[in-house]
Parts: structure tokens; sequence; C-alpha cells
């Protein structure tokens, strides 16, 4: 095994890829990402990956156009290597919140960037917790979808009380996510009712379900501005929830996110290190869980032949 598969990294969270091959016992394999005077990116593969199984990790964060080109580059540059498979590990797919047509003459972002890493040579993905369900059937390659669920309900089971905990999804479409949570933590749940203006602008409405005198746990799949969680959280408060905490998978925290956070009357934040955050990014409010060695397993999984989903069975 160690002989045959090969781990590379991109530039944007080299800090997960080298978790993933300690947990695997294997070394990270040299790749040189260089720029020529004229701004174009030069990747070199430093390592013979002839008749390997690669796989190489590259989140979609800031800044994210640079990143999906340097994955293309690295993908194309391992297929003319010869590689036997490439498999493109991708914690966090930030277009996959661009995943349907809501205006007109626009892309769905999600689906032209799934084609893109297909036409470049990747045959197979390994990404957590996409924005929404569809978007795994933009990829015409195999796709193993993780979730960072169990991690999260294993540390709220592990550092809170659960008799008082009520989960809450800040929109109908996360119901079904939050469903999930609460039945892990065998808690009851609640709904907000929000009507989205914007991009960055949320209007809040009513909390649907019991949260008075509750620990209300709010769960999303990524916090980026924070928009939603801190409105969330008011409306929470007004209702008369005892506390407040977040359980996010992708904590982008981009903007003001961490200024907001810090402001508003929430008590702690969990995410995970699909995005890294970095130390203007850190507070004593936001706890940082690691999922390497749940991609690590994964991983190894795929390049054994074993089943992936028996992971979360």
């Amino acid at each position: 095994m160690k002989n045959a598969l090969k781990i590379f990294s991109g530039h944007s969270n080299p800090t997960i890829a080298h978790e993933i091959c300690h947990h695997l016992g294997i070394a990270l394999s040299p790749m040189e990402i260089s720029r020529f005077s004229n701004d174009n990116l030069h990747v070199q593969i430093q390592e013979n990956v002839r008749e390997r199984d690669v796989f190489i990790v590259q989140s979609f964060t800031h800044p994210v156009s640079d990143h999906i080109m340097e994955l293309m580059i690295a993908i194309d540059a391992l297929r003319s290597a010869s590689a036997r498979r490439i498999t493109v590990v991708i914690p966090y797919y930030s277009y996959a919140r661009s995943d349907k047509k809501d205006a007109p003459r626009i892309s769905i972002t999600g689906r032209l960037i799934a084609d893109l890493l297909q036409t470049a040579g990747a045959n197979r993905v390994l990404t957590m917790d996409l924005h929404a369900d569809q978007v795994h059937g933009f990829f015409g390659v195999p796709v193993d979808h993780l979730t960072a669920l169990p991690t999260l309900v294993d540390h709220v089971k592990d550092n809170y009380d659960t008799s008082n905990i009520v989960a809450v999804a800040t929109d109908a479409g996360g119901a079904k996510r939050v469903g999930k949570f609460s039945t892990r933590l065998n808690v009851p749940m609640a709904i907000i009712d929000k009507r989205r203006v914007s991009d960055t602008q949320v209007k809040q409405g009513v909390v649907v379900g019991d949260v008075k005198d509750k620990d209300a746990f709010i769960l999303e799949d990524e916090i980026s501005t924070a928009g939603t969680l801190v409105s969330t959280v008011e409306t929470l408060l007004a209702a008369g929830v005892r506390s407040v905490h977040a359980a996010a998978t992708h904590g982008v925290l981009c903007g003001p996110a961490i200024e907001r956070i810090q402001n508003s009357g929430i008590e702690s934040v969990i995410t995970t290190n699909t995005v890294t955050v970095d130390d203007t990014k850190q507070t004593d409010k936001l706890t940082l869980l690691s999922v390497a060695p749940l991609f690590a397993e994964a991983i190894k999984r795929i390049h054994t032949g074993e089943s992936v989903g028996a992971l979360f069975s």
C-alpha cells in the first residue's frame, strides 16, 4: 500500500494534508507550485507517479480561483505523468452553493467546476458535506461524500449536557441535516422561518418548535460571514432560550464573521479543519475539530477497494 499510494497537496490547506498522511503513515509527496513572471501558474510533480494511485488535497478557499486553477493544472500534470488513478480530495467545495438557476442568465457553477475537474483528468472525487445533496449528481465520475456529523455529535456528547438541548435549523432547507443531528443526539429540533433578501442580508421570522429555557444548538454546513448565524442567535434569544451554541462543518469565517460572533450572544462555535482557520480568526468561542482521521480512513478504503459508506453505518 505504501509503495502504490501517493498524496499531494495544493496551497489551500496543507495542514489537513499533512495530518491525513500522518494517520496513513506515509509522507506527503512533493509538488512544486510557482508563478511565471506573467502571473501564470506552474505546477511540477516532483516524484514518480507512473501507475500509482494518486490523491491530491485542495479546498476551494480564498483565493478560490487560484486554488481551483492550481488543482486543474496539478491533475493535468499527474495525468501526463501516467498516474493510474487520480482522486481529487476537496474537503470544502465552495461552489456547491451555486447549485441552481435562481436568477436569469446565470451559471450553475457547481456543475461547471465538476465538468472541469473531469476534463482535467480526475477519475474520482472525495469531498465532505456539500451544501446540497443534489450537487453529488453534477459529477460524471464516482463521488464519495463524507460527513462531519459523527465528529460534531461526538464532541457535543463529550462536552455538553445534552438533556436540555434543542437542535435548530436556520431554515427549512437545513431541516434534513439537523434532523440527523437531533436523532444522533436524541434531542428535539426546531426550525427558524427565514427569508433571504440577498447574499449578505437575511430577514428572520419566527421559531417553529419549543425552545424556551432550552440550550439551543444551531447546525449549519458552513459559516461564511456569520450573518445568518447571528440573526438566528438573536431570534432564539428573543424566543427565551437559555443559551445558544453552533456547529458547522466548514468554518469559512470570512469578512466580519469573527467580529460578529464575538459581539453576539452565542456562547460557543464548533467547526472543523476542512478550511484553514489562521491565527487572525482564533477566538475563545471557537473550537476546531480535525476531520483528517476520517479523510485518511476514506482514502485507505478507496485505495484498497473497501466500502466508504460503511464508515457511517
